[in-house]
């Protein structure tokens, strides 16, 4: 069974700040360990790479030495203060993404952060869930996401994820699944699959297909005459 978990938008960013495994890097800016440890678990889960900086000084060395996808900056830290920060990287031009992660919720502040170049101001205490969605609106990577038996597919990236961590399929396996993830609920024609085949034969692709049906426990049909379908 396939379900579609996100909608599709595309990504101007994603190549610039993301690594050979699809996950995306972050700067965050907090220097509350608990806040900043639960947000690393959190949307290290969803597939990003967080690299957390203390304080404001060190965030600005690491914006310098990397590329991001966003950045999420509290106001209240040590040295240099995120709306600081902000107006030094912007005034730098550096337009990456900003969102300003802050418990100071007065006008004047939350004014300061925008007029500092902030895209987002988010207010705490929040709902990790609801900061993820204003990372995606603003970096335009929502994504179609598809779940399939244990795996969740980003077929954009074409990447495999399981329990949050890539996941890796032999070659030949990978470019079956993804076709048939691609083309379901329709089935995919045998001609059309043996030509992902390393040596395309009916005997390697019967045992391609259940090897990967063995491996994932996905139910996947033999379609006489047609081809192969993912139920």
């Amino acid at each position: 069974m396939v379900v579609v978990v996100m909608e599709a938008v595309e990504a101007d960013m994603v190549d610039a700040s993301t690594d050979s495994l699809g996950t995306q890097r972050l700067l965050l800016l907090e220097d509350d360990p608990l806040l900043a440890k639960s947000l690393i678990k959190y949307l290290g889960q969803q597939h990003y790479r967080i690299d957390w900086a203390k304080h404001g000084e060190e965030a600005l060395d690491l914006s310098y030495d990397n590329r991001y996808l966003l950045y999420l900056l509290d106001i209240n830290v040590p040295q240099l203060n995120g709306v600081d920060l902000l107006q030094s990287l912007r005034e730098a031009g550096d337009m990456t993404p900003a969102i300003i992660i802050s418990a100071q919720v007065d006008t004047h502040s939350v004014t300061q952060g925008f007029i500092a170049g902030a895209d987002d101001y988010l207010k705490k205490p929040f709902d990790p869930e609801e900061l993820l969605v204003r990372i995606k609106a603003k970096t335009h990577t929502l994504r179609t996401l598809k779940e399939v038996g244990p795996l969740t597919i980003d077929l954009e990236q074409e990447t495999l994820y399981k329990e949050g961590a890539p996941y890796h399929l032999p070659l030949v396996q990978k470019r079956l699944l993804l076709s048939l993830v691609r083309n379901h609920p329709n089935p995919v024609a045998k001609e059309e699959l043996l030509l992902l085949l390393e040596k395309p034969t009916d005997l390697a692709l019967r045992v391609s297909i259940a090897k990967m049906k063995k491996t994932l426990h996905l139910e996947i049909k033999n379609i006489r005459g047609v081809g192969y379908q993912i139920i």
